[in-house]
């Protein structure tokens, strides 16, 4: 039985139950984590294979026609790099040999993706409680996933748990289902094996999915360091403050059960300590490190509500996170495709406005080469944070994937914001990807114009062939637009492909 990791702990002492038997004792030639019975190998680029072995160990790596050798170093590490592969839907087997022999049966070459985030990449059809694809259409032997267990840890480590699973009736509820949906599009358009490594942790914040490295040379670095330090520093008082409110909860609780009356209230919330997955890199270390430098075509994210209130920082580390993942992956081009947040109606938030300043925090990352954003802003519920839509979400990342990487003609971008341009006490709002602009049956809403005094006021907007123009009897003299500029905004705007514009803003205020 696998020891219990619970939420939000970090592996720290864990770690030495949990990942030991991976470890080799002596002589033992071992395989880094991604490598076990069902694997799918990245076709078409060299393939890193490594593991452990004693100082100095002779080790002989074979698949195909090929088979390469190499010896473990002073530390007992060892590596070698497959010439690129041809893809191959028929199981092989991986074989490496030292002072023992391993034996990886069922292995595939195909298409591999990382799949990462917090839980709107991590949730499955179980949790979401809606049903998989019926059988037997869901049973694909060449479609398979990878899940890496949630463990976090404060230095990097060099394994973990986890296997390769062929995607079916029997385990499809339990996987990702933005990964499945995103996975199944790839099969039926490639007709290649497709191999999805599932690595996401609900609630998660970017900068525990850094390396302390990046982090360290961010801008916004310092203030992240400093943020975790204060709250180890509140940790103790938090921590006494928690055992007073546990302790009346759980008298409450136990007179509620004498009285035979009905209890509801929360258990309080432990505080956030050293042993939490907020802590900086510690998601990194435990779930990215294990898997480096593992070929794969590219990422696709789908994070960032938990960093929403610091959408400031965002803006920086966001790149950086994808910087830092290329040069981990020795990949500089390495496809990255995220999904920007959607719409959803949060009362704690006063300006109404947070979620729209971390959308655009989102697209900084638009700026980096081999990116690309699915906008679903038209397809969120705006009283829950995980909308079950996740059908759509893994299509239009799919569709990004399909056209920037395997060059297929498939619709992938709604309009985006271009310029703007006066048009008596109007302005003309010009967009890429605006063929067959359409509304909703409400008419063209969502749009916001202000003057110089900064004041934004609704808009009247109509479709004027790939333009839309915008005005409002109480702004003479518009100088600026913003579209779905809302946390839950009334957007109604799309392309002939059905497509939603993107949210945005031509100011800076």
């Amino acid at each position: 039985m696998k020891p219990h990791v619970p939420p939000f702990l970090c592996a720290s002492l864990l770690a030495v139950s949990l990942f030991s038997i991976a470890l080799p004792l002596s002589a033992t030639v071992t395989l880094a984590p991604l490598f076990r019975d069902g694997a799918v190998l990245q076709q078409g680029r060299a393939v890193p294979v490594w593991g452990q072995a004693d100082a100095g160990e002779k080790v002989r790596v074979s698949f195909g026609t090929q088979s390469l050798e190499t010896k473990s170093n002073a530390q007992g590490h060892w590596m070698v790099k497959l010439a690129p592969l041809a893809i191959n839907a028929t199981p092989a087997e991986l074989v490496v040999t030292g002072t023992n022999t391993l034996r990886v049966s069922d292995v595939l070459v195909g298409e591999v993706w990382l799949c990462s985030g917090q839980s709107n990449m991590a949730w499955t059809f179980k949790t979401l409680k809606i049903d998989p694809p019926a059988a037997p259409a869901v049973n694909d032997p060449l479609l398979r996933h990878f899940k890496i267990p949630n463990v976090c840890s404060p230095t990097p480590l060099d394994t973990m748990p986890g296997d390769w699973q062929a995607v079916s009736e029997t385990n499809a509820a339990d996987i990702s289902a933005v990964a499945y949906f995103f996975g199944r599009e790839l099969r039926t358009r490639l007709k290649v094996p497709v191999g999805l490594i599932n690595s996401s942790w609900g609630g998660s914040q970017i900068e525990s999915w850094m390396s302390a490295s990046a982090i360290a040379a961010n801008p916004v670095g310092d203030k992240v360091i400093n943020s975790w330090k204060q709250i180890l520093s509140d940790y103790p008082a938090a921590l006494k403050a928690h055992e007073t409110q546990l302790a009346k909860w759980n008298a409450e609780k136990a007179a509620a059960s004498a009285a035979g009356q009905p209890f509801k209230k929360r258990q309080p919330r432990a505080p956030i300590g050293e042993d939490s997955n907020r802590q900086p890199s510690s998601i990194y270390n435990a779930m990215i490190n294990p898997i480096i430098p593992a070929a794969f075509r590219g990422v696709i994210w789908y994070q960032g509500e938990t960093n929403a209130a610091r959408f400031d920082e965002y803006r920086e580390l966001f790149p950086a996170m994808i910087t830092q993942w290329r040069s981990d992956f020795e990949q500089p081009e390495l496809p990255f495709y995220f999904v920007q947040l959607a719409n959803l109606e949060r009362t704690a938030d006063t300006s109404g406005r947070q979620w729209a300043f971390q959308r655009e925090a989102q697209t900084a990352a638009l700026k980096l080469s081999a990116t690309g954003m699915a906008v679903t802003i038209d397809i969120g519920d705006p009283a829950n944070i995980h909308p079950k839509n996740k059908h759509d979400v893994g299509q239009r990342l799919a569709a990004l994937a399909l056209t920037q990487v395997y060059q297929l003609k498939t619709p992938a971008n709604g309009p985006r914001f271009a310029r703007i341009e006066s048009a008596n006490h109007a302005l003309r709002v010009h967009f890429t990807h605006a063929d067959g602009l359409i509304a909703g049956s409400s008419g063209v809403t969502g749009f916001e114009i202000a003057g110089v005094d900064q004041i934004f006021q609704e808009a009247e907007a109509r479709i004027d062939g790939t333009t839309v123009i915008v005005s409002s009897s109480k702004v003479p003299s518009p100088v600026a637009v913003r579209y779905a500029f809302k946390n839950n905004p009334a957007a109604s705007l799309h392309n002939a492909d059905g497509l939603p514009a993107e949210p945005f803003r031509s100011d800076k205020w």
